[in-house]
């Protein structure tokens, strides 16, 4: 996202040494041995002069060949860089001495050329260019030109822009670069392979050449295979001469490596060789450095980590000896250092870089600067700037008020420069608003203004984005919409704009632009974005690349991409053949990477199973591998969940165990584990986590789950419905109804009710919920009138919501079983008619069928009939229709936590509806009837009700339920457990046998 960064360079690229005199004159010595002083004159040795090094000596006897005396005056226009003469005197000198030729002049003029770019502060432009090149058809290279010659040509010439590739370019002046381009590399590797070495190859032209050709991959030029021979060439010399080099010289061949690197240069042995034996240069260079050459050295190293390179000890030893010096010369950085100094920082710590004091202080010493130079940034220093931070908040850094500040003096100028930057500043800049909104970067105006005008920019540029920028920029329109930025018509065009880029540039994306593409896709239509067609073309254009690449997946990506699967099959995707290769190619990197998942990888996981299982994903073995292989890690890392972690592995959990999930001793842990940190973090959970949370427990006290933490947390959650109420949306506001009633007795009933009257007004006409979330309500509804009606309380209000919510499902057509019965019940409550006809499946117990033969025995004349369904309710146990009573054997399942005491609230909703359909209930605990001897006492009891004379083996009271229906147990003296009740009444013992009051208590 940083490929433009600056290095060495700003907006004109130099090296700092360009062997040449302040008057402009090249220098020169026979030993080819460059200075950073001034030195001597050139001394033209006699054209007589014997051996190989037997030169010209030319005494410029024509006005042509002023450039002997002379360079052009930087002052100077360009025309007279142009002049046919000079060019016919560099062809005349050439051929005049043929191999004696040393290129001298040649060196000279492109000087000259540099010069005049200097001067100007800036390359060439396109029109100067062509027109040089032109002139420059016959400037030809040989092997015959020195090694000074060469280095002064080969880096001027690509310092003032001559080689830079121009789209569109005239054929023949592209020619023309690149042929002289060929010429130039073509002696420069055959002198640096001269045996035995040239001995006028020096440490400062290899430094400088190497920094030419880094240009030249930077600048856009092909890395055609004399480059690369040439590059290769030099990098031996870098080893060969590797304690010559003084300070500038580390700094640029860092800086070209990095450079090269960048650009596709692949890390050969020699070029690995090549950084580690410069390295230790830094440190022992430390105090040369100037500020731009510690600028550049932390970009270079930032720079080679981020393409691979390995944090030796070297590495970072190079990185903690530059830091220093940052606060150091902290006054003498200009915006340039500031930015790349601050990128370079980011990219260390984003890829392992420990954030030790040093790094962390000279941080904070930068920091102030950007707020002092913001007017000097130029637009791509606005976007590496903000990008950084971004990148170190991501990392740990603290959002100090000088970081803060930093942010918002840079955010107005992205909208100020807006037209200026390029599509990948615009990716970046976007990028890292989303990545500082989710890091909890406030969306003041400003950084509203600079989003709106980065949308804008990204329908404008469409066309020009590369793969990862697509990927970044749908990834961060995603994280802002998930932080609460409203999804605008911009922001409508600019998803729109990249969609067609996904399907197109499909084979390019590498694995982790896959993970966060699907990732977006799938926030983006969480968030409401229509599935268009489009859309459908992105999502199956990606499918099949998970499954390509599910071997380089790191454990963030599989989290990621399972989540996004599930998301996106919650939001209605079909299970395609592709989606299900894609999950089953993720499902066995799961267990694979078990070790490596994060807190947050391991909720995500969870969740996504969760959520793919109760969407229809088959349970198959790796699927089962894959949830048990996470379950101890819920465990080890319980201290690190968030609350949002919280409620979702519980909320995951629950749906497991809904779907069949076995309640392993692992499973039972994970749950043991999280329970605790609801009462510990009940402050902290939003809305929706409270909903979800009470919904899971719920869920898990009807599969059998109970401890004593649940108790705790359920009572923890309550609390905060009632200070939230304002806050729930309506399907949360169903989740509560359904859960709060599903949990039966152990709320207690004014707590219910209030909570109930609080809640239900605001859904019972509400056109936002869906069918489902109706349903909820319209049960929890009747449970709350259940439980009133067998309190011998009025219900009225509550009756009047129940048949809002029917009239609204009455006439739906459901295959669900569930439903049927919902609107069967509430149907029947109502005295209305049934739109239903509901099936139940009947299965009759030991229990049951030991007591109704017992009770058989005792009458036998006495009609018993078994699992009848009563006016489409649930089948009765068993029903005497002469003495129109109901028996029902209760089971654990009829209870909150199976304690055979506090009734959970399809118990009470059964019961209230048989009452209401006229009939009397008995109820027997299953723990009653365990031998012949214990059912005896509740069979003399049902005798005492229908009119038979009780047996004589003693007195047994019969107890009434909480309101009507007869509770029958053989034990006068039984009170109810002292957990599983939130303020509940404890019964009274009365004589006549009626129930018992209840205390109240709060459990804590």
């Amino acid at each position: 996202m940083d490929r433009s960064s600056a290095g060495i360079s700003g907006q004109y690229a130099r090296s700092g040494n360009d062997y040449n005199q302040p008057n402009g004159q090249a220098t020169s010595s026979r030993r080819g041995r460059y200075r950073n002083a001034t030195v001597r004159q050139w001394h033209n040795p006699s054209r007589t002069a014997p051996g190989r090094n037997e030169f010209y000596h030319s005494r410029f006897t024509r006005p042509s060949q002023y450039l002997q005396y002379r360079s052009v005056n930087p002052a100077q226009d360009f025309n007279a860089l142009i002049k046919q003469e000079i060019m016919d005197d560099l062809v005349s000198k050439s051929d005049r001495f043929g191999h004696r030729y040393d290129g001298r002049d040649h060196g000279r003029y492109a000087s000259s050329i540099k010069k005049y770019t200097s001067a100007a502060k800036r390359p060439l432009n396109q029109a100067e260019q062509s027109q040089l090149l032109r002139l420059l058809q016959n400037f030809t290279a040989t092997r015959s030109w020195n090694w000074r010659s060469l280095t002064t040509t080969l880096h001027s010439l690509t310092s003032a822009g001559v080689f830079t590739p121009h789209n569109p370019m005239d054929e023949r002046v592209k020619l023309t670069q690149a042929n002289l381009l060929s010429t130039l590399l073509d002696a420069i590797i055959f002198i640096c392979n001269q045996k035995p070495q040239a001995r006028d190859i020096d440490a400062q032209g290899v430094a400088n050449l190497l920094w030419a050709m880094a240009k030249l991959a930077d600048n856009g030029q092909k890395r055609t295979q004399e480059l690369n021979e040439a590059v290769a060439a030099l990098l031996f010399h870098v080893n060969a001469q590797k304690d010559q080099f003084n300070a500038q010289g580390i700094t640029n061949l860092l800086w070209a490596m990095a450079k090269l690197i960048d650009n596709g240069q692949e890390r050969t042995p020699g070029l690995n060789e090549a950084v580690a034996r410069l390295l230790p240069d830094v440190n022992a260079q430390k105090a040369n450095f100037k500020p731009q050459e510690i600028a550049n050295l932390l970009w270079a190293m930032a720079k080679l980590v981020d393409n691979g390179q390995e944090q030796t000890p070297g590495l970072k030893g190079a990185v903690a000896v530059l830091l220093p010096f940052v606060n150091a010369q902290k006054d003498q950085f200009i915006p340039q250092h500031i930015a790349n100094l601050l990128w370079a920082m980011a990219k260390l710590v984003d890829n392992g870089q420990e954030r030790t004091p040093g790094l962390k202080e000279a941080v904070a010493t930068l920091l102030p600067h950007v707020n002092a130079k913001k007017n000097q940034f130029i637009p791509q220093h606005i976007a590496n700037l903000l990008w950084a931070m971004a990148k170190l908040v991501d990392n740990g850094q603290e959002q100090t008020p000088a970081l803060n500040k930093a942010v918002a003096a840079l955010l107005p100028f992205v909208n100020a420069q807006k037209a200026n930057f390029k599509p990948q500043e615009i990716a970046s800049l976007l990028w890292a608003t989303a990545k500082l909104v989710d890091n909890g970067q406030e969306r003041t105006p400003p950084l509203k203004e600079a989003v709106a005008a980065l949308l804008l920019l990204v329908n404008t540029a469409k066309a020009n984005f590369n793969p990862q920028e697509t990927a970044n920029l749908l990834w961060a329109m995603a994280k802002l919409v998930d932080n609460g930025l409203e999804r605008t018509q911009l922001l409508k065009e600019a998803v729109a704009a990249l969609l067609p880029r996904v399907n197109a540039q499909k084979d390019q994306f590498n694995f982790q632009h896959i993970a966060n593409l699907v990732w977006a896709m799938a926030k983006l239509v969480g968030s409401g974005q229509e599935r268009t067609p489009e859309f459908n073309e992105a999502i199956v254009a990606l499918l099949p690349h998970v499954n390509a690449h599910k071997d380089q997946f790191i454990p963030q990506n599989i989290a990621t991409l399972l989540w996004a699967v599930a998301k996106l099959v919650d939001s209605g995707q079909d299970r395609t053949l592709e989606l299900k290769e894609a999950v089953a190619a993720l499902l066995p990197q799961v267990n694979a990477h078990k070790d490596q998942f994060k807190a947050q990888g391991i909720t995500n996981l969870l969740w996504a199973m969760a959520k793919l299982m109760d969407s229809g994903q088959e349970r198959t073995s790796e699927f089962n591998v894959a949830v048990a292989a996470l379950l101890p890690h819920v465990n080890a890392a319980k201290a690190n969940f968030k609350p949002q972690g919280i409620a979702n592995l519980l909320w995951a959990m629950a749906k497991l165990v809904d779907n069949g999930q076995e309640r392993t001793p692992q499973f039972n842990e994970a749950v043991a584990a999280l329970l605790p940190h609801i009462n510990t973090e009940k402050a902290n959970f939003k809305p929706q986590e409270i909903a979800n949370l009470l919904w899971a427990m719920a869920k898990l006290v009807d599969n059998g789950e109970w401890k004593s933490e649940l108790n705790e947390a359920v009572a923890a959650l309550l609390r905060h419905v009632n200070t939230q109420k304002a806050n729930f949306k309506p399907k949360e506001i169903a989740n509560l109804l359904w859960a709060t009633a599903k949990l039966g007795e152990f709320v207690e009933l004014n707590l219910l009710t209030s909570m109930f009257e609080s809640l239900v007004y605001r859904i019972s006409k509400n056109p936002q919920l869906s069918q489902q979330d109706i349903l909820m309500s319209l049960w929890g509804v009747m449970v709350c009138c259940a439980r009133l009606s067998l309190d011998s309380r009025s219900n009225n209000w509550f009756e009047k919501h129940m048949d809002d919510l029917f009239t609204r499902v009455e006439n739906i057509s459901s295959d669900n079983e569930d439903d049927q019965r919902i609107i069967a019940m509430a149907a029947s409550w109502l005295g209305r008619a049934c739109p239903v006809v509901p099936n139940y499946r009947t299965t009759i117990s030991k229990p049951q069928a030991d007591f109704r033969d017992q009770l058989q025995s005792c009458f036998s004349s006495l009609q018993i009939e078994e699992e009848k369904s009563l006016n489409s309710l649930p089948p009765v146990d068993l029903l005497l229709p002469d003495h129109n009573m109901v028996i029902e054997v209760q089971g654990p399942s009829h209870y909150v936590g199976g304690d055979f005491n506090t009734r959970n609230g399809s118990t009470l909703l059964k019961i209230a509806l048989l009452q209401k359909a006229g009939f009397e209930v008995v109820e027997i605990p299953v723990n009653r009837l365990l031998t012949q001897d214990s059912m005896k006492p509740c069979i003399d009891q049902i005798k005492s009700r229908i009119g038979f004379p009780p047996q004589g083996h003693g007195s047994v009271s019969l107890k009434r339920s909480w309101a009507d229906a007869a509770y029958v147990t053989a034990d006068k003296g039984r009170r109810p457990s002292d957990h599983g009740y939130l303020t509940a009444e404890e019964h009274s013992k009365e004589q006549t046998g009626r129930p018992e009051k209840r205390k109240k208590t709060t459990s804590q």
